[in-house]
């Protein structure tokens, strides 16, 4: 039997498809966005495990609120400097399905002057 997957699998698992025919082996930088939260992870899926991770649960977070776009900037700024201290400086951008704007792109945007390339 077949299970059928919701839209929002459906969206996610289509960035994850072009994402491996651009990747090359390069780990990924995946974001989770909850209404309270947000969430970045740098994954080596060859290995399957992850490299680098950041959110607003995290016990260094000070900001208050972590669902606004300030907090979003912040966690980009930590990823960036956690995936750099793990040796990796190059990374493909995984939205997971969300539209590239708000929260995702504060992130995205605020690891790349942090020093990840992407």
């Amino acid at each position: 039997m077949v299970k059928k997957l919701s839209t929002d699998e459906r969206r996610k698992q289509r960035v994850r498809r072009r994402l491996r025919k651009v990747a090359k082996g390069l780990p990924r930088l995946s974001v989770f966005r909850s209404s309270k939260h947000i969430y970045a992870q740098v994954i080596d899926d060859k290995a399957g495990r992850t490299l680098a991770a950041a959110s607003t649960k995290d016990k260094d977070f000070a900001a208050g609120k972590g669902s606004n776009v300030e907090a979003a900037s912040i966690i980009g700024t930590q990823i960036a400097e956690r995936a750099k201290k793990a040796g990796v400086e190059t990374v493909v951008f995984d939205r997971g399905g969300y539209i590239y704007h708000g929260r995702v792109k504060a992130l995205a945007e605020a690891a790349r002057e942090a020093g990840l390339t992407f």
